[in-house]
């Protein structure tokens, strides 16, 4: 199919204060989910991590349980931390109000911007009321027409995931969405991901086919991948971090440990630098080597 979309090759998205598109430095979101693994005191740590390693974000879950997830699907048995079945997780792994303002006091103290992937309508109600820069739809719901719909009705800018999903299915929800105030995120939602799985190469398919700012949100185990989606035009990326890798949580094994997101940025950083504008020529500080090592052919 043709979309119809008046964007622009290299339209960019203002998330607050920063704007993310091509030319501009990438947006690195921190993705906390649910690694806080329902202790606030752990979700203010990971937010520290992010700060320190210089992201400019981060991103919470949000769902209401007994919409998202079926009595039948809630009742199973499922041993965790909360009780005996996947309810008790699921509830257990849910923050409430109380919760989020100190969340929101917290960012606001330190300075960092937070959003939240929201799994229902009534999720997206709940976070709007702290005022956040963006959405992020997740991959799950990239087919979900009605939350679509009622994310863009709140004006605020989506980051929207493609994980396990058809070129088909973009289309159709890019078209639900419209792309003005659209970044669309490459992902490939396998915890963790291989590499052979994770086909950078689409970063750049997307771009030419949405005419959008594109993203990659990782889920691999290692740094690499990361760095390189950035030479392939990537302009805002999103990881998981957690404190410890082994930690219970489902999330946890294809999250990065502080040390590991501070790398990403600091890599990031760097390739940024290097890539340059692509014009060819002679930098300052190679003349004085072509006057040392340049052999001058005899004249004819």
């Amino acid at each position: 199919m043709t979309l119809q979309t008046n964007a622009q090759k290299g339209a960019e998205v203002a998330l607050g204060t920063r704007l993310v598109g091509d030319g501009h430095p990438n947006f690195i979101i921190a993705e906390i989910g649910i690694n806080h693994n329902g202790d606030i005191d752990l979700a203010r740590r990971l937010i520290s991590v992010a700060v320190a390693a210089g992201c400019d974000a981060v991103k919470f879950q949000k769902r209401t349980v007994d919409v998202v997830y079926t009595q039948d699907e809630l009742s199973k048995p499922r041993e965790n931390p909360f009780g005996p079945t996947n309810g008790d997780l699921k509830r257990g792994l849910e923050f409430g109000h109380d919760e989020y303002r100190l969340i929101d006091r917290y960012c606001r103290e330190v300075k960092m911007p937070w959003f939240a992937s929201c799994w229902d309508e009534k999720a997206v109600d709940f976070i709007d009321q702290f005022d956040v820069p963006c959405y992020k739809i997740a991959s799950a719901s990239l087919t979900d027409d009605h939350l679509l719909r009622h994310t863009r009705s709140k004006g605020r800018p989506i980051i929207l995931s493609t994980g396990m999903s058809t070129v088909e299915e973009i289309d159709h929800a890019v078209e639900v969405l419209g792309t003005e105030n659209l970044i669309i995120l490459h992902a490939c939602s396998v915890y963790p991901a291989h590499y052979p799985e994770l086909n950078l190469k689409a970063i750049q398919t997307l771009k030419e086919r949405y005419q959008v700012p594109v993203g990659y949100s990782g889920h691999e185990t290692g740094l690499p991948a990361t760095v390189a989606a950035v030479a392939l035009g990537a302009c805002c990326l999103e990881r998981h971090i957690t404190l410890d890798r082994a930690m219970w949580g489902s999330d946890q094994a294809a999250s990065l440990e502080p040390n590991g997101i501070s790398k990403i940025v600091s890599y990031v950083r760097i390739v940024e630098q290097s890539l340059g504008d692509g014009v060819k020529r002679v930098v300052e500080r190679e003349q004085p080597i072509i006057k040392k090592l340049r052999r001058v052919g005899a004249a004819a």
